[in-house]
């Protein structure tokens, strides 16, 4: 008890200033070391991209041997070197390859449903080329596109349709037709519209495999280059929609 009264009494002997003044300093450290490390986060956090922050964006890639990249090693197929080329853009994505070889867009339009089995962010439509090599009614071609689109806007699924033309033996008025039904599409719809899938390397022999059809590894690269624009609208739309 005296030694406790002792330091009592020297505690209220202090001067004001003198008692407080330690503290203050430790308090003012205290105060700016936290304000340095709040700032640090911050500009860690601003220097992240745009898409790091949340989830990959998930694209479905609904389309036939063209998508599926028939005669080439997996890792040459389009979605895979598409999704490559949007990551060295700097977007993060993950693009399922949905493609099945043979498919006309009643297969793609029966499948639907198990394909968005992978909930999908965005869907790239390709399909059309099977439907034009087999010479189908274009209006067969128009009712189920606009199946799969109808289903895809209820959904609120931000769209990408890939255009496609017809073979030039199968005539200039039938031609004429299956190009009709991809333009109409594009201005009925809210998508992203690529007019011609295979623009810059159809009928170039050196992009093709030998069958004249489907894209070489060198093909691919141009369909990819051309393509990556309207895939990264895409995408754009995608992180639009998760800020509403």
């Amino acid at each position: 008890m005296v030694l406790v009264d002792r330091l009592r009494g020297r505690e209220r002997s202090l001067p004001y200033g003198a008692a407080v003044r330690p503290f203050n300093a430790l308090s003012t450290r205290v105060t700016s070391l936290w304000i340095v490390a709040l700032m640090t986060c911050l500009v860690t956090v601003s220097a992240l991209p745009a898409t790091s922050a949340a989830e990959p964006v998930r694209i479905l890639g609904l389309g036939d041997s063209l998508m599926a990249g028939y005669g080439l090693p997996e890792e040459e197929a389009f979605p895979v070197r598409l999704e490559n080329a949007l990551k060295d853009a700097g977007l993060d994505v993950e693009i399922t390859n949905a493609g099945v070889s043979g498919d006309t867009t009643a297969g793609g339009r029966a499948r639907l449903e198990w394909s968005l089995a992978a909930k999908p962010d965005a869907v790239i439509v390709e399909l059309g080329g099977n439907d034009g090599l087999r010479g189908i009614d274009p209006e067969e071609t128009r009712r189920n596109l606009v199946a799969i689109l109808d289903r895809l806007k209820e959904l609120g699924l931000p769209t990408l349709l890939a255009g496609m033309l017809a073979p030039p033996n199968l005539g200039r008025e039938y031609g004429d037709e299956f190009k009709q039904v991809f333009e109409d599409l594009a201005n009925t719809y809210d998508v992203v519209s690529y007019p011609f899938f295979l623009d810059g390397v159809a009928a170039d022999p050196t992009l093709n495999q030998p069958d004249g059809i489907h894209p070489n590894k060198a093909g691919v690269t141009v369909l990819v280059e051309r393509f990556s624009p309207a895939a990264q609208e895409l995408v754009a739309r995608v992180i639009a929609k998760r800020a509403d």
